[in-house]
């Protein structure tokens, strides 16, 4: 039986939409924190706790008022996506991009020779007057002058973001039976939020013995800020690195240690091979390091191409994915093309029809956005092709792994198609529509589309009807990508606007433009190779059960945001590792509370 999810939790997820994304924007221009670098974004934690504990209170006083599971969930769901758009990954890039382009024009690095002119006005703010008072604050943005500046450039880029989560929704509408229903993937991410909106969860003793331990820490941590002489409890990167100064072993590079209890917590529900294969990738790719320095490849550039090895073994999870999901793709193809009825779509979030209709007439926009844009059809296909096979890559990974991070900067199709063909192939308009790009392919740590799969997921859970969930998630991505951009705006006006996150892909630009280079066949080759030893580390898994290296852990591994959470990882695996032997499956479901506690604790308090 479905639960019922009507119009006043849609309501109350629209609400909350414009209060968290005003303060995500506030916390960002004033640098006060970035709560979707992690895989779980703790401000969404915050409010859905707190939004419990209100819920639990109109229980008790106004029965017919309190919000059911499913409704819980739902507004969950939506904060979750209007954070992902809204979050460090992608507006929060985007505004400094299209503002910061011009502002950072100057004789001395002659950008506005070399390629504004390949930068359409309806993409991009150019008036440099009304950039001034968003780069320097204490203006604002209501101003006719300042509003339709902005107002072009931020419509066309917001229904550009919606198309993009549109395909996406899409393709998880396709591959979401195989992956919940069929392989069963565990989805350690939603654990929390799944278990916080059940009935008496709050009642669990362990819970807040988890949450006091980790609420603790932080409190005396604060207090260790405001006031030195109050001793700290961890929460800094001891960096081991300094420790290695002999050759070849000072290769090593930096190599914090830290431990924080909500990572602990979170590596908790890992499978324990998948953990496993986190810290113990994160190790090999130190010692890569220092055997390229034993080998006397150090002077290489960029040797040994973690990046490049790092998109080539996402590229090859999409494949096994793809392989080990044949038979269902299979059946979904003839329920499309010949409408049998082996595979029923009833209770999909949307028709397959209709899913692989959005997924073609929304990769036709995007190309059309790009062609109006000055950019070759060929390339925009090709680069969205990329990005959707990575944007795929990622969510199946974050299902099955929940890995609290997975950033894969600077590894996106940009940096595949530059390397693989160089950019003289490319034309300048190509390569500055690419530059723009940049702001959804810096880093995927705020990826919406594991979040919209993620939401599918809770809705079975909770009984939730997919195709109003569906609804939802569309309209917070509406709101989240409107608001947002407002919102930061708004804050940027007030207080001064960041330009910084323009140098690098401009920067690039430039040096493709001016001094472009050939292609890079070692990093190429490089791809390759972590596609193939993503292969391989699936084949051996598939052959010996005793084989515990993951190519999901393979994979995730290499991103620069594990450098501050293997050490968390390897502590988390270890005690779960003990409490299993020892203990059996019976204690390590009696601890679950406690690991939550770890989580909410470190969320709610720190």
């Amino acid at each position: 039986m479905k639960n019922r999810t009507g119009f006043r939790a849609l309501l109350v997820g629209i609400v909350l939409i414009f209060a968290n994304s005003f303060w995500m924007m506030r916390a960002s221009i004033w640098g006060a924190g970035y709560p979707t670098t992690v895989s779980l974004f703790y401000n969404v934690i915050l409010i859905l706790f707190l939004l419990t504990c209100a819920n639990l209170l109109l229980l008790k006083y106004f029965n017919k008022a309190a919000l059911n599971r499913a409704e819980l969930l739902l507004v969950y769901a939506m904060l979750s996506i209007s954070s992902a758009v809204g979050g460090l990954d992608m507006i929060q890039v985007l505004i400094p991009l299209i503002g910061g382009v011009m502002r950072l024009a100057t004789p001395e690095n002659e950008w506005e020779s070399l390629f504004a002119k390949y930068i359409p006005d309806w993409i991009a703010v150019k008036d440099k007057k009304v950039l001034k008072a968003y780069d320097l604050g204490e203006s604002t943005l209501y101003s006719a002058e300042h509003l339709h500046s902005w107002l072009i450039p931020i419509l066309v880029w917001a229904g550009f973001i919606f198309v993009l989560l549109f395909v996406m929704v899409c393709i998880n509408s396709l591959l979401r039976r195989q992956w919940t229903e069929g392989e069963k993937l565990s989805y350690p991410i939603i654990q929390l939020p799944s278990e916080l909106t059940k009935p008496g969860f709050l009642r669990n003793n362990l819970l807040w013995l988890g949450f006091a331990i980790a609420g603790g820490i932080d409190l005396i941590n604060g207090l260790h800020f405001l006031y030195p002489v109050v001793p700290g409890i961890g929460g800094r990167l001891y960096d081991i690195g300094p420790y290695f100064t002999e050759k070849p072993f000072n290769a090593i590079g930096w190599t914090p240690v830290a431990l924080f209890p909500y990572a602990v917590g979170m590596a908790f529900f890992i499978p324990l091979d998948l953990s496993f294969s986190c810290w113990f990738f994160y190790l090999f790719w130190k010692g890569e390091r220092i055997f390229s320095s034993i080998l006397g490849l150090r002077n290489l550039p960029n040797f040994p191409y973690i990046d490049q090895q790092s998109s080539g073994a996402y590229l090859g999870l999409l494949v096994i994915a793809l392989w080990s999901s044949r038979r269902y793709l299979g059946q979904v193809c003839k329920k499309i093309f010949k409408n049998d009825g082996t595979v029923s779509d009833a209770d999909e979030p949307m028709k397959y029809r209709t899913a692989l209709a959005g997924i073609i007439g929304g990769m036709i926009i995007l190309v059309l956005f790009c062609r109006q844009a000055g950019m070759s059809i060929w390339v925009a296909v090709t680069f969205f092709l990329l990005y959707f096979a990575l944007s795929t890559a990622i969510t199946r990974m974050r299902s099955e792994l929940g890995s609290p991070v997975h950033d894969l900067h600077f590894s996106g199709p940009d940096m595949i198609l530059t390397t693989a063909l160089n950019p003289r192939r490319f034309t300048p308009n190509d390569l500055t529509i690419m530059s723009f790009f940049h702001f959804f392919n810096r880093a995927y740590r705020s990826h919406p589309m594991p979040h919209q799969l993620e939401a599918f997921k809770l809705a079975e859970r909770s009984s939730m009807n997919n195709k109003r969930l569906l609804w939802a998630l569309l309209i917070a991505a509406g709101f989240g990508i409107l608001i947002s951009s407002w919102a930061y705006l708004d804050a940027a006006y007030r207080y001064g606007g960041k330009t910084g996150y323009t140098w690098r892909p401009f920067s690039r630009l430039e040096r493709w433009l001016s001094n472009p280079s050939s292609a890079d066949y070692p990093a190429t080759a490089a791809i390759f190779v972590g596609f193939l030893t993503t292969i391989f580390l699936y084949g051996m898994r598939t052959r010996f059960f005793w084989w515990s290296f993951h190519a999901a852990g393979f994979a995730v591994s290499s991103s620069w945001s594990m450098n501050l959470f293997w050490s968390s990882i390897l502590i988390s695996w270890l005690i779960k590792l003990i409490i299993l032997k020892y203990g059996g499956v019976n204690l390590h479901r009696k601890v679950i509370p406690f690991f939550l506690g770890l989580i909410l604790g470190e969320f709610v308090v720190g």
